[in-house]
C-alpha cells in the first residue's frame, strides 16, 4: 500500500467516528473560512503519466561495457533502446 493510500485510509477511518453533527459543524467552519474551502465532490483527475498498461520491472542485470557503451553512444533513449533490442531478439 502507498503511502498516499494509507493515509487516505487512515482519514476515512477517522471520518468514520464522527457524528452527523460534528461533520455539520466541520463544514460550516470551513465554508466560513476563506483560506481553507471544503473539498469539491468530485476531484480533478490526477496530473502526470497515465498508468503504464506493461509497467516495466526493475531488474539488477550486468551486461558487458562494450554492449553498454555501443547503446550510450546512440544518446539519450539508450534504455529504450536496448530494451526494444531485447524484444526483438525475445522474438516479442
Amino acid at each position: 500500500m502507498s503511502k498516499s493510500e494509507e493515509l487516505r485510509r487512515r482519514a476515512m477511518a477517522a471520518h468514520d467516528g464522527i457524528s452527523d453533527e460534528e461533520d455539520a459543524a466541520l463544514h460550516e467552519a470551513a465554508v466560513a473560512d476563506p483560506d481553507n474551502p471544503p473539498l469539491p465532490d468530485v476531484l480533478p483527475p490526477r496530473r502526470g503519466r497515465p498508468k503504464s498498461e506493461r509497467p516495466k520491472q526493475h531488474v539488477p542485470l550486468r551486461i558487458d561495457a562494450d554492449v553498454v557503451e555501443r547503446f550510450k553512444a546512440g544518446g539519450p533513449g539508450w534504455q529504450s533502446r536496448m530494451n526494444e533490442a531485447l524484444r526483438k531478439a525475445a522474438g516479442l
